[in-house]
């Protein structure tokens, strides 16, 4: 038996790596079984729509107000789905896919591959087959589940009946027309409590091999008992082996916690105060595959290959499937100008001197903290862009938005009205189809500002 301190680390390292692979799938089988939020429980293969557009009663992590989501889980075991999707017009919209280790491979949408309607065919890992006619691509899968998540622009109530019949027309099926077995492998039952996480790390690496790369420097991992086939090294362990794998669950735990930790400002080396947190490039820890509607090229992908293994942790503990900076980016703020937590208490504003350089419409959406949910607001606004109707904007085209838990008194400023909770607050703003000024840092948003008076 190695010295369990170095077997601790090495395990703290294996959770890092491993975590996005066992939090995917274990969010894909309870999406299977309950839904996830507003989506419903559907089976793998199948569409689950969000009918309406998020508000408070939603407990999920930082769901947008902007977009309704489609959501499918595929199974490509029994071999390549084809997918219909419908002309969107002008209204923006993406089909964002995602294989089992949280690596965006490609996109089909407005800015990928245009509105106009088509069929495309999603190939499992080492499919050979011959293109069917009237598909305008093959999508390359590299592992065998897959998570495609849709988001159709939607302009409020009004605007859901349009977003609705996209919804319905989006439609997947297998491309032999036959009905196959679906479903995640099961990690063997009877592993003690705590080690719950490495034997489902243990199973899916089985069934769900990275690229070649991350294969090599998984072998690190053989002392641990992780490249183990057959009967679980975890239901009767050695008790050296158990302790050190809790005390590396612990710590990996910690290190991933740390990193995803938001900085206020005044740290060494933190950002400045009340800055956003708007980083394009969260997501370029996909660097092996690379289908329709990627980038591939070294200004999309990490440095640093292990390096890369706590940035992909980070963004399934924060922001499950969020998307290339090309795509759409996000950006976050915990602190006003000043430095000071931003509250409730307090009456904030924001003010846009030029509006975000976007190819579709960016907004800015209120969450509670240390939640992340929506905050119920007393006018149905959830969120504030370019795209709200009533906006006021003044004579130099500048737009302020005033963040308060009160409606302002002033008429003007109750149009920019933007509902703050009583307590803490994280705003975030989303920037659809960024241009490059975005994507290159040359544009910062402004920063929110303590209303004296």
């Amino acid at each position: 038996m190695a010295d369990v301190s170095v077997t601790s680390a090495l395990a703290a390292e294996a959770y890092v790596y491993g975590y996005p692979l066992v939090y995917e799938l274990t969010v894909a089988g309870a999406f299977v079984r309950k839904g996830i939020g507003p989506l419903p429980p559907t089976p793998f293969n199948a569409f689950a729509h969000a009918r309406k557009l998020a508000d408070h009663h939603d407990s999920y992590v930082s769901v947008n107000n902007d977009t309704l989501y489609s959501v499918a889980q595929l199974d490509l075991s029994g071999g390549p789905l084809v997918l219909h999707v419908p002309d969107s017009g002008e209204a923006y919209h993406v089909l964002q896919f995602v294989d089992a280790w949280t690596d965006n491979f490609a996109y089909v949408g407005t800015r990928a591959t245009g509105s106009a309607e088509g069929r495309w065919l999603i190939a499992p890992p080492g499919w050979a087959g011959e293109e069917p006619a009237g598909v305008r691509g093959v999508i390359d899968a590299p592992t065998a589940v897959v998570t495609v998540v849709g988001r159709w622009a939607c302009d409020g109530p009004d605007d859901l009946p349009r977003v609705r019949a996209l919804q319905d027309a989006l439609a997947i099926e297998p491309l032999d027309g036959a009905v196959h077995p679906t479903g995640l492998p099961t990690p063997e039952p009877g592993v003690p409590e705590g080690l719950g996480f490495f034997e489902k790390l243990r199973v899916w690496l089985g069934d769900f091999p990275p690229a070649a790369a991350d294969a090599a420097y998984q072998e690190r991992f053989q002392p641990l008992g992780l490249l183990e086939e057959g009967p679980s090294p975890y239901v009767s362990p050695d008790p050296g082996l158990a302790k050190a794998l809790k005390d590396g669950f612990v710590e990996g735990r910690d290190r991933v916690g740390r990193a995803a930790r938001p900085s206020t400002g005044g740290e060494p080396g933190s950002a400045a105060p009340g800055e956003w947190r708007l980083d394009p490039h969260a997501y370029d820890y996909n660097l092996d595959h690379f289908g329709i509607g990627t980038h591939d090229s070294p200004q999309w992908k990490a440095a640093d290959r292990e390096e890369s293994y706590l940035r992909r942790a980070v963004a399934a503990r924060t922001t499950l499937w969020g998307c290339h900076g090309y795509e759409f980016v996000s950006a976050q703020v915990f602190a006003d100008s000043e430095g000071a937590p931003l509250n409730g208490s307090k009456a904030y504003t924001l003010r846009f001197e030029q509006p975000p350089p976007v190819e579709s419409f960016w907004s800015v959406t209120m969450y509670d903290t240390p939640d992340h949910y929506l905050v119920a607001s007393p006018i149905g606004r959830y969120a504030i862009g370019d795209r709200t109707p009533g906006l006021v904007y003044g004579d130099d085209g500048s737009l302020t938005v005033h963040i308060q838990q009160d409606r302002p008194d002033d008429p003007a400023e109750a149009a920019n009205w933007l509902p703050a909770p009583p307590g803490a607050f994280r705003p975030m703003a989303r920037l659809y189809t960024p241009k490059a000024p975005v994507l290159d840092g040359s544009y910062r948003l402004p920063p929110i500002e303590p209303r004296r008076g």
